[in-house]
């Protein structure tokens, strides 16, 4: 390396010779140059690199390179799980300046995105179950107002195990239409072939349904004979005027049914009318 600066400086005294530069400057060059060779004259020309131990000169780790174990007390005093713990937290804060914590962030990040993930998940599984059970239903329209639940499952029952049966419209109308869900899509094809049944005083029609049989809540329905029977006794009224005040209705009840057990006026400030369930002491059309 003395030699290499050596060269430099026979090359700049070469190069010096070609141009005209001030003397205060190339005399100050000389002696920063001159300082520089003395210093690497000092260096021992003979002089290894230095490697660490079990390093090679490729900077690979040789197979008995020592290895580090921590001792025991290191782990019992704590030591250990204090420096994970404080390079964790020093390393998850924010750097913005109140100090808050990314871990939070992104543990309520991947706590949203779980629940986001699972409601649409359990939203294509009810839809899912929704359209695997308007395969299995059939529309019935037609049906004579003589007709019950009980009479249109027993002629369905030939196609398939029936689940559920329901009718609906006015009992008064033969413009009743009903529901049949089948336990499998077999059942509902083979209740295609039952169209143009006489069933009662009218032939039904039986088509494939564009929609479901929507659950009852078990919670609503009555579970005893005398809530069953206090459900037939009463009435369900509609589009009654805010002015009429309850007693009013009960009295148009009494002077066109008979005797008014209870009676439950409802409601709000939104809608213009109001509604009221009826219950008669006996029944009586």
């Amino acid at each position: 390396m003395a030699v290499v600066a050596e060269n430099a400086v026979g090359s700049e005294n070469q190069f010096s010779r070609r141009q005209t530069v001030p003397c205060n400057q190339e005399s100050k060059y000389q002696r920063d140059v001159r300082k520089l060779v003395d210093l690497l004259s000092n260096l021992n020309p003979s002089a290894k690199e230095f490697f660490p131990a079990g390093r090679k000169s490729d900077g690979r780790l040789s197979a008995d390179a020592p290895i580090f174990v921590a001792s025991v007390d290191y782990y019992n005093g704590g030591n250990a799980y204090s420096f994970v713990n404080n390079y964790s937290s020093n390393n998850n804060r924010d750097s913005s300046s109140d100090g808050s914590s990314n871990n939070q962030t992104m543990m309520n990040r991947r706590r949203n995105g779980y629940s986001q993930g699972r409601r649409r998940m359990n939203d294509r599984v009810r839809r899912a179950e929704r359209e695997e059970s308007i395969r299995r239903t059939v529309y019935v329209s037609d049906i004579d107002q003589n007709v019950t639940e009980e009479h249109l499952a027993e002629l369905f029952a030939n196609c398939g195990q029936v689940v559920d049966c329901r009718v609906c419209g006015d009992p008064h109308s033969i413009l009743r239409f009903a529901f049949v869900e089948f336990a499998d899509e077999e059942g509902a094809r083979v209740a295609l072939n039952l169209g143009g049944t006489m069933l009662g005083f009218y032939p039904v029609k039986v088509l494939p349904s564009k929609t479901a049989i929507l659950p009852v809540n078990p919670k609503f329905l009555p579970r005893s004979n005398d809530e069953r029977e206090m459900v037939v006794r009463t009435v369900y009224c509609t589009n009654i005027d805010k002015k009429v005040a309850q007693s009013e209705v009960k009295l148009f009840f009494e002077h066109v049914c008979g005797e008014v057990s209870r009676l439950r006026l409802l409601g709000d400030n939104v809608h213009s009318t109001r509604i009221a369930f009826v219950e008669l002491f006996r029944l009586f059309f």
